[in-house]
């Protein structure tokens, strides 16, 4: 006994669509964008600094407390 004629075992992704409307190769595309443009920005937001001496620190805050009198 057979599912039938019409039922394709290995559907063409290129025809399945997901939320949206958009099939599945965009949806893919999509993410794999989104995916780079978010490790692109977390390793420009996550710049090498170097870490502050005491000195530095202590300077930085004389200097910011200085502004507020």
């Amino acid at each position: 006994m057979t599912d039938g004629p019409h039922l394709d075992p290995e559907p063409d992704p290129e025809k399945l669509t997901g939320p949206g409307g958009m099939t599945l190769r965009q949806i893919h595309e999509q993410v794999q964008k989104s995916v780079e443009r978010d490790r692109a920005a977390q390793a420009a937001h996550k710049s090498p600094v170097r870490p502050q001496s005491r000195w530095q620190r202590w300077v930085r805050y004389v200097w910011s407390r200085s502004g507020r009198r």
